[in-house]
């Protein structure tokens, strides 16, 4: 039996570009089918991230053009992580399989062929790397590598150079609607349902139109909440740092009271300062990466929806 495949395309503000990459996702899909890979039930599922623009607009035009075309809408804007999810979520019950990857067009459609390949060999995860960065910048690159090394460094799994391109099977899916968090981080919290996972390679693409929504900025908040949603790394380097400070303040300590002693005591207002300067500083970044902790905890506490689907093109059917 065919499996049913879902692709979730996750959409914030890309009217230039999703006239251009729709027509694509549906060729991908049909010539699926026709090779007899999927079932012809497959669908293109588009996930509007609260976009400010028309993108909405051209999703449901897309799916009264055809069948193949499906799409929900959040109610605001919550952030990349946040649409992925609810697209895999609503796909969940539908599909056997679903394939996660953003609508720039970056992404090599063709890997798809190998990752359903792979799931028809066993295999119920698959994660699409980038073969190379040689489109990238310099600093792009540099920053890119740093941040899956660090990743990994500070606990949190997470498959080198892949972000959100992968194949997800329906049975790996109902595993990971158990996982209820808020923060999400789905490159890391995929790998921790385990079952049999493999990867396939690809060259990764300029965007073919529009501009890219993950500026360094997000980046950074990305790999931080990651660090902190998966790891408590931090917490144990916090602790490690501050016996070492400890122990030389002891040691300081002693130094001072047997200069005291011995009346070689000078005073001297630079280095005072310095040493206050310096222990000060250090708790008040231990005390802002513990906030940070306590902060997830708090949103977690809450247990707030994390999304919101507002509308459905196959609600307008009705």
């Amino acid at each position: 039996m065919l499996p049913v495949l879902y692709m979730v395309i996750p959409c914030y503000n890309e009217q230039e570009v999703l006239p251009i990459t729709a027509p694509m996702f549906l060729g991908k899909l049909r010539q699926l089918t026709e090779q007899g890979k999927i079932a012809p039930e497959s669908r293109v599922l588009f996930v509007n991230d609260g976009s400010k623009d028309a993108t909405w607009d051209i999703i449901r035009s897309l799916s009264r053009q055809d069948e193949h075309f499906l799409g929900i809408c959040q109610s605001r804007n919550r952030g990349h992580q946040s649409a992925v999810l609810a697209g895999l979520m609503e796909a969940m019950d539908r599909c056997d399989i679903t394939i996660s990857i953003d609508c720039d067009g970056q992404d090599d459609i063709n890997a798809m062929d190998e990752m359903v390949d792979a799931y028809g060999n066993g295999y119920e995860v698959v994660y699409g790397v980038r073969s190379s960065r040689e489109t990238d910048t310099f600093f792009k690159r540099f920053t890119a590598q740093s941040f899956y090394k660090l990743m990994n460094k500070m606990g949190a799994e997470v498959v080198y150079n892949h972000a959100d391109y992968r194949l997800i099977s329906g049975r790996v899916l109902k595993e990971f609607a158990e996982f209820k968090e808020v923060n999400l981080f789905l490159r890391g919290m995929i790998p921790l349902v385990g079952y049999p996972s493999t990867t396939v390679s690809y060259a990764r693409q300029e965007r073919l139109a529009g501009q890219s929504h993950y500026p360094l900025g997000k980046m950074l908040a990305l790999a931080f909440d990651g660090i902190t949603s998966l790891s408590v790394k931090p917490l144990q380097l916090i602790m490690g740092f501050g016996t070492v400070v400890a122990t030389l303040s002891f040691i300081g300590v002693i130094w001072a009271l047997v200069n005291a002693l011995l009346g070689n005591t000078v005073s001297g207002w630079a280095s005072t300062t310095c040493i206050i300067c310096f222990v000060s500083g250090v708790q008040l970044i231990s005390l802002g990466i513990i906030g940070e902790y306590i902060g997830k905890i708090f949103m977690e506490t809450k247990h707030r929806p994390r999304y919101i689907i507002s509308e459905r093109t196959w609600d307008d059917e009705k």
